[in-house]
């Protein structure tokens, strides 16, 4: 068996360098931590090489074993190079190398038009996309691609200048399903909502003041819908909101003054979903 790599070994020293947003972009690749995170990589075929440590071989022999067997180079780290490769107190010993996964917009639409593309032909139910604008917390980002993903969601478009999903904490948050959703990046938020409407989407705002109650918006739900998700601080931009086709409020029957962004979204796409998937 070969020698472990050690945190000094230039290929360590390259993939840790992953962890930079600007790295990442240079590269066209980024960093998979975790069991959750790499098998769903391996699954996607997104994978161009696997690190593990000893010890994560023990745990996840089948894993490793069916990158190996799949064509995945796989190679065997020390357990230093395997905390310097990982972001956790804890590292998990298993960091794959990944092709970067965000498509354009056009590429997310013409999919959900029964075109081929990232998520495949959606013909047969309307579309539903989650939109962030502005999002800021990587872990927020990877709690609602997973939540998107549980609905059933078509995309989730990050709108204007939000964290990046291949940050570190946005994978793990989001535990695996940044592997099965696809996701869009537009910087342009009124070119994002734009392309929107033009395919026929309806955009839904969540705000506390909205004129329409959620309760009440399942002939609305029934068809294309995109939500829109404020900054976790501060909230849609009044501009924003206006623009568009309905204002939603979530009702809240308790004492809570407001809820958080992962919690409005998981309530607003389960709600679509609901409507627009039925079992």
């Amino acid at each position: 068996m070969a020698e472990p790599l050690e945190p000094r070994n230039p290929r360590i020293v390259a993939a840790a360098k992953l962890h930079r947003s600007a790295q990442r972009r240079k590269t066209g690749s980024f960093l998979a931590e975790g069991a959750n995170s790499v098998g769903a990589a391996l699954a996607a075929g997104r994978v161009r090489e696997l690190f593990y440590s000893a010890s994560a071989a023990g745990r996840e022999h089948e894993l490793v074993a069916g990158a190996a067997a799949s064509g995945v180079r796989t190679t065997l780290v020390s357990e230093r190079a395997a905390q310097h490769l990982g972001e956790t107190v804890t590292a998990p010993g298993l960091v794959a190398i990944c092709d970067l996964l965000d498509v354009p917009l056009s590429t997310l639409l013409a999919a959900t038009d029964g075109e081929p593309g990232a998520a495949g032909p959606r013909a047969a139910v309307p579309a539903l996309f989650a939109v962030p604008v502005e999002i800021a917390e990587p872990g927020n980002a990877g709690t609602l691609i997973r939540v998107a993903d549980a609905v059933g969601v078509d995309g989730v478009v990050l709108a204007g200048d939000t964290v990046d999903p291949h940050n570190g904490k946005c994978v793990r948050a989001s535990a695996g399903s940044l592997f099965h959703v696809p996701v869009a990046r537009e910087r342009d938020i009124s070119a994002a909502l734009d392309a929107l409407s033009a395919a026929g989407v309806t955009l839904l705002a969540t705000t506390a003041r909205g004129e329409l109650d959620l309760d009440d918006a399942d002939p609305v739900l029934a068809g294309p819908v995109a939500w829109l998700f404020g900054n976790e601080a501060h909230g849609l931009a009044p501009g924003v909101a206006e623009r568009a086709d309905h204002r939603v409020r979530i009702p809240i029957r308790g004492r809570a003054e407001s809820l958080n962004l992962a919690a409005a979204a998981a309530i607003c796409l389960y709600a679509s979903s609901r409507v627009s998937r039925p079992r």
